[in-house]
């Protein structure tokens, strides 16, 4: 039930029909006795630079929620970023200070990591393919850098992209290897696709699945359904994966934190979801 006292988070991205945060965040809210809504908003590209400071004068908006295409966009339009998405280059959490200026952070690589780690796989050491140098790709990167990976390769549609990318990595992580240029899955031992390749049917995989390893860790963004056809034909090789739903799971506590609604964890936030596909 909405009244005139629901604080409002905005979801703002385009389309809209692939959200799963608000099946997530209002069952949560409703259990915790919150009167708050998470409600998605269709912004397009061409629009987001005049709307998104317009909805966050709205009274009644705690927040937004920040995904495709405008993370990377987001950047420029806030007095105030945390280190984290300096490094990623975007930025998927928005909220206006008591000034009305608006500051922003990114979670997208830190729940990405933390549900791998949840896994059982340390990515210490590890040797990473990451497909995609936008928004969740650099934000991915930045963390599996964090996290004490050896080596990055790192792949985009445009190339420079992800050179950009290999650059802001090296200014933090100077030991850290950085390589750009091939979406080549064989003998890494992590590949994440974090591109929107299966999101819509007959899209090309992301990666040659012939040429990935049974022991090769594939973790997944796209969140169209739980087993993407990248996910499906891993899964079919031996893989070890990770659904596009795990890292929104394992990034939504840190969201309530920085929307001052406290905290949860990961497996409280399953038990209450309402997911559909």
């Amino acid at each position: 039930m909405l009244s005139g006292k629901t604080q409002l988070i905005a979801h703002i991205g385009y389309p809209t029909e692939t959200f799963k945060a608000p099946m997530i965040y209002n069952p949560w809210f409703d259990a915790q006795g919150i009167d708050a809504r998470v409600v998605p908003m269709g912004v397009k590209a061409e629009d987001f630079v005049t709307a998104l400071p317009l909805i966050m004068r709205m009274s009644n908006v705690r927040g937004a929620l920040i995904t495709m295409p405008h993370k990377v966009t987001a950047l420029g339009l806030l007095a105030e970023v945390s280190p984290t998405a300096q490094i990623a280059g975007a930025c998927n959490a928005v909220r206006a200070r008591e000034d009305g200026a608006l500051v922003g952070d990114m979670f997208d690589g830190a729940g990405f990591v933390r549900g791998v780690e949840r896994k059982g796989r340390s990515l210490r050491g590890a040797r990473v393919l990451v497909n995609g140098a936008g928004g969740v790709g650099s934000a991915i990167a930045a963390s599996i850098a964090a996290a004490g990976a050896v080596e990055l390769m790192l792949h985009d549609a445009r190339p420079e992209s992800a050179v950009a990318l290999g650059e802001r990595l090296h200014q933090h992580y100077p030991r850290l290897k950085v390589r750009t240029g091939s979406n080549d899955p064989a003998g890494w031992d992590v590949i994440v696709n974090a591109t929107p390749l299966g999101m819509k049917p007959g899209d090309p995989l992301p990666f040659d699945v012939a040429r990935i390893a049974a022991g090769t860790f594939v973790g997944e963004v796209v969140m169209k359904t739980e087993h993407t056809p990248l996910l499906q034909a891993a899964l079919a090789k031996g893989c070890p994966v990770q659904v596009g739903t795990d890292m929104l799971f394992e990034q939504i506590p840190a969201y309530l934190e920085f929307f001052g609604y406290g905290t949860t964890t990961a497996d409280v936030l399953r038990g209450t979801a309402r997911l559909s596909y």
